[in-house]
């Protein structure tokens, strides 16, 4: 039985950064992933999507050009079936340059289901198809999977194809006349954006009274009358009580009511995959269907880490990225831990939401004193320059016992390409008057932050 440093199961984000940050520190790696590298993320989630809203931003400026001074003749319309073939060509050249990469790195690499059968002295057992190998630590970065409520209906319609998950609607080749969206998170928001540019007639069911979960409520609201003003339908407050062949019948206001459809995207949540992996071959422990890990990615069995979403605390790639690097370190004997109140998240809609930190609400929850300004992005000429419908704002949130910036909020242009440098000024407690000091470039859509900075 062969023995490795780490054994990694799971080939995505997580899995596959930690496979490569730990084969080129020197550590003898074995990484197994049963179905393609790059997991939900590369394959059926923020890349794919990405290339359809790209493609969607193409077609909003092409039908919009008058409003810019360009003149495009003809008629405009969306190639579903090119746009498919195009995401599918960016996902094989990405999947492609992940296992250059781990090649790169000497990591052993295994196509095959993997389970975790015991341990012993020397480290944990795992299994990799028919062959069995000893771990001296073992990384469980098995990603998650889209809830399934039990709705009547909705298994069958799963199955017989009317009902899709972000998984199919990627390869959807036609566009639908009508779409229901289950669930205003951010993967609804993001199709339902998609689909209503190129052309269906989308209606989004959320039980919440808001979209976009724990996005601040005031960029929440720009974000749905943005979306209602290209034709998105919201029914909030409802409940889904059942899925039947061309409709979704809902609760709303204790009165049943049904929304047509041609097809319906089921979205709303994601679970850990922790079954049948063998956890509790060795003790792991797991606490509402996700292990349970430190800020160092350690789990309560000794040499054992979880990364990803596997671990239930915050979905996003760039968090699994994140935690693989702080698992390795400190597999690697370097002190180092997660911050998760700093990491910024995106919703790449058209407009484009950027937040990080608390929100005004969280903020108050937690007893701390705070000020917030909010600004439209007018006071951005670049912004003004470059948009025709002026319904962007950015909102800041900070702490007036130490005078530091704790949140930000902002829903328009380039929001997620910049969110980055406002989670710094957050991570680093860097004080407002110190901010002010800061130099952007102009015109930058970024200048907002300044403007927001000394209106606080």
């Amino acid at each position: 039985m062969d023995t490795f440093d780490l054994v990694v199961l799971g080939g995505g984000p997580a899995g596959y950064l930690a496979a490569e940050r730990a084969g080129h520190a020197g550590l003898s790696v074995m990484v197994i992933e049963k179905r393609a590298f790059g997991g939900v993320c590369l394959n059926e989630g923020c890349v794919p999507s990405k290339t359809f809203l790209n493609s969607a931003k193409v077609l909003d400026y092409a039908n919009h050009a008058a409003a810019y001074g360009v003149k495009v003749e003809g008629k405009n319309a969306i190639d579903q079936k090119a746009v498919v073939e195009r995401k599918n060509g960016v996902v094989r050249m990405l999947v492609g340059g992940i296992e250059a990469a781990l090649k790169k790195n000497k990591v052993t690499v295994r196509k095959c289901e993997g389970t975790i059968e015991g341990k012993t002295a020397e480290g944990i057992i795992v299994r990799a198809g028919e062959e069995k190998v000893l771990a001296r630590r073992l990384l469980i970065a098995t990603g998650s999977m889209p809830v399934v409520p039990p709705i009547p209906g909705l298994k069958e319609n799963l199955e017989a194809g009317f009902v899709l998950t972000n998984k199919e609607i990627l390869d959807l080749t036609e566009v639908p006349k009508k779409l229901v969206v289950i669930g205003g998170g951010v993967i609804g928001l993001e199709m339902a954006s998609y689909f209503s540019s190129v052309g269906s007639e989308v209606t989004v069911i959320e039980m919440l009274q808001k979209i976009a979960g724990p996005t601040e409520a005031e960029v929440s609201a720009v974000l749905q009358k943005a979306l209602e003003k290209k034709g998105v339908r919201f029914d909030l407050g409802c409940r889904v009580t059942a899925v039947e062949q061309g409709a979704v019948v809902f609760e709303k206001d204790g009165k049943t009511e049904k929304a047509k459809a041609d097809r319906v995207l089921l979205s709303i949540g994601r679970r850990a995959v922790t079954q049948g992996i063998g956890l509790e071959n060795i003790g792991v422990q797991v606490e509402r269907g996700a292990i349970v890990t430190d800020d160092r990615l350690q789990t309560n069995v000794a040499n054992v880490y979880a990364a990803g979403d596997v671990n239930g605390k915050v979905m996003l790639a760039h968090t699994a990225y994140r935690e693989a690097e702080v698992a390795v370190n400190n597999m690697l004997g370097k002190r180092d831990r997660m911050r998760y109140n700093v990491i910024p998240s995106v919703i790449y809609t058209n407009p484009e939401v950027g937040s990080v930190g608390e929100t005004e609400e969280s903020a108050k929850a937690k007893g701390l004193a705070v000020k917030t300004v909010c600004l439209p992005m007018t006071y951005s000429g670049r912004y003004v320059a470059e948009n025709t419908d002026y319904n962007g704002i950015c909102k800041l949130v900070v702490n007036k016992d130490t005078n530091t910036l704790i949140g930000a909020h902002i829903i328009g242009s380039y929001a997620g390409e910049f969110i980055v440098a406002v989670s710094e000024l957050v991570d680093l407690e860097v004080d407002i008057e110190n901010i002010k000091k800061l130099v952007f470039p102009h015109p930058t859509v970024c200048e907002i932050v300044r403007e927001a900075v000394f209106a606080v």
